[in-house]
């Protein structure tokens, strides 16, 4: 309501007049405004200070802040990863799912937000009645039989002076940041499951092949003690003792082949296929190349790449703003409604200006006794703040945690490499002497079994040790987040 002509405004109206113009054209809104955490100050992850680069020929160097590429599998050199990779990528159901969840959250925001905006409807009736001669006519011309047509156009507004609406909308905005940030973990967790099981399976595919080889030599010793035996040369001992050689290296093929069958069902799993149709290619360790150049994020950058430390800050904005909302619920709600429309009992005339109808209206509610319902629902939404601010703390740090453990395993699988790598020589020139004695008749069959047992392990040793150097490899790519920010596809996708 404004002065009218010749009217002054006293100071305190004026005061007034301010105040209520501002609530209304920019409202406020109650309750705390969220910001980003404070990242990590540390600047490294170890207690104690790691080399730059890994022991063995096979060396790894770190990078400290070095960029994480977004198709990290493919250092590794395989186009048989690569290829199960994008298979994965395509048809995997766990990724759909999330991939599903997130539009869904994009869509519930998006009709949120809408709810900034005035709602407007339309309505139109038409009723054909007779009215009883003991009730008065409901129209002017006092007709008891009559048609009417009507017409109307409804308008709602909530003016949210307090924001409670627009905390709402907030809330679900940073539920679609958190439902984004699980699809890029059901991303990476693919990814690097994928990895981590053609890596595992290549293993068990090495181990299965130097046990076949043993089981081999095995069996040729066998043969060649029998012989022995038969010229005397060697004892019923010597023959008891090279068969149960056979018999123990023998007992080790089968587990090894159940690992392989599991690790190939997983691998069916994790690209979409049935079991039935699980990949049947063999894989080799050999034919993947392990990345030199290891990049290590600083934990400032951690925190904004870790799907999971995101998630959790994300859920802080949605506790956050629900405190909000809660306060909001306390405060006065003011709407606006209207309509406009007409009335005619001819359909033609509904709108002419005699027949025209509308109406304006305010509400203001304000619970006055809820037995302090409200208050503790803003108690609680508080409390929830309180504790994703602790589980975002907790996600930090175990961040911090995983990506310690990945570099110092990095560091000791590297120098257990090496120590492998020199056992399997030592034991090989030991065998290849005590073979040539053999077949010289300078030793029994026994000692040959003993350098075949050392021999043995130290292969199924090193096999295991490049093994893990490669899963830990997968492991430093999933701790530090898989890349997915560098990724201009998926950053566009995000956007939509």
């Amino acid at each position: 309501m404004g002065a009218r002509a010749g009217e002054q405004w006293t100071p305190g109206g004026r005061r007034l007049a301010a105040t209520v113009a501002s609530v209304l054209v920019a409202a406020c809104t109650v309750g705390p405004n969220f910001h980003r955490p404070a990242p990590p100050q540390a600047d490294h992850y170890t207690a104690r200070a790691l080399p730059p680069q890994t022991a063995g020929p096979a060396t790894q160097r770190f990078l400290a802040g070095g960029p994480v590429a977004a198709r990290w599998w493919t250092l590794f050199g395989s186009p048989e990863l690569d290829a199960l990779e994008d298979e994965a990528l395509k048809a995997s159901p766990d990724l759909k799912s999330a991939e599903a969840a997130l539009r869904q959250a994009r869509e519930l925001y998006l009709a949120q937000r809408a709810t900034l905006w005035p709602t407007v409807d339309l309505a139109a009736n038409a009723t054909r009645a007779k009215n009883s001669d003991t009730i008065a006519p409901p129209l002017a011309n006092n007709a008891q039989s009559y048609a009417l047509y009507q017409g109307q156009l409804n308008l709602s507004y909530d003016l949210d002076l307090f924001g409670g609406v627009r905390r709402q909308v907030e809330t679900v905005a940073a539920q679609a940041d958190a439902q984004r940030y699980q699809t890029e973990a059901a991303y990476l967790t693919l990814t690097t499951n994928v990895a981590g099981a053609a890596v595992q399976l290549a293993g068990l595919d090495g181990q299965l092949a130097a046990t076949d080889q043993v089981i081999a030599a095995d069996r040729r010793l066998l043969d060649l003690t029998r012989q022995q035996q038969a010229l005397g040369q060697a004892s019923t001992a010597d023959v008891a003792t090279a068969a149960n050689a056979l018999e123990t290296a023998e007992q080790l093929a089968p587990p090894l082949r159940k690992q392989i069958d599991q690790q190939r069902d997983l691998l069916a799993v994790l690209i979409g296929r049935p079991g039935a149709d699980a990949p049947t290619e063999s894989l080799a360790l050999t034919a993947f190349t392990l990345p030199r150049d290891l990049p290590v994020s600083l934990p400032v950058d951690l925190v904004r790449q870790r799907p999971d430390v995101l998630a959790a800050e994300a859920n802080v904005h949605v506790a956050s703003a629900q405190v909000g909302v809660a306060l909001a619920a306390r405060l006065p709600d003011v709407t606006l409604t209207g309509s406009a429309g007409g009335a005619s009992t001819a359909i033609g005339s509904v709108l002419a200006p005699q027949n025209t109808l509308w109406s304006i209206s305010g509400n203001v509610a304000q619970t006055v006794f809820d037995a302090g319902a409200l208050r503790h629902k803003q108690k609680a939404a508080e409390a929830a703040l309180d504790q994703a601010k602790s589980q975002y703390r907790g996600a930090v740090l175990v961040a911090l945690q995983n990506t310690a453990d990945v570099l110092q395993a990095i560091v000791e699988d590297a120098e257990t490499g090496r120590h492998a790598g020199a056992a399997q020589a030592a034991a090989e020139r030991s065998l290849r002497l005590a073979r040539q004695q053999l077949a010289k008749g300078e030793v029994g069959a026994l000692p040959v079994l003993n350098a075949e047992a050392v021999y043995d392990q130290a292969e199924v040793t090193t096999v295991q040790a490049d093994a893990a150097r490669y899963a830990d490899t997968v492991a430093l790519f999933q701790a530090l987040g898989g890349g997915w920010w560098n990724d201009p596809q998926r950053d566009a996708d995000a956007t939509r």
